[in-house]
């Protein structure tokens, strides 16, 4: 899996990158088919210095889109992996169904 970060309107921490990537990392367990991630941090300082975490997984003929905002990058990175994690399972769900209605259908 090749994780990408990138900081927009700021220069990041490489501790916060290692952070962004070990987490990005955890979503492996969920599937092998993930081929690229990018992570993209931004900060908007007219909402009193929000913090925005946006995770873009690249998979074989899926991509899967997590945005959120919080006062601290890593409450945001954490939340943005949650719903990943959701997306992933909700996904594969989708998947071993459409294996079963197709034997059933054999």
């Amino acid at each position: 899996m090749n994780v990408q970060v990138t900081a927009r309107r700021f220069k990041a921490h490489p501790s916060l990158k290692d952070y962004a990537i070990s987490e990005v990392k955890r979503l492996e367990r969920f599937n092998n088919d993930i081929n690229k991630v990018d992570v993209i941090l931004s900060y908007e300082r007219a909402h009193d210095r929000v913090k925005n975490a946006e995770i873009v997984l690249h998979m074989n003929g899926h991509n899967l889109l997590a945005r959120e905002s919080s006062d601290d990058f890593k409450k945001s990175i954490d939340l943005a992996v949650v719903k990943l994690e959701r997306q992933l399972d909700k996904l594969k769900t989708k998947i071993i169904e459409k294996k079963r209605a197709v034997k059933r259908k054999k």
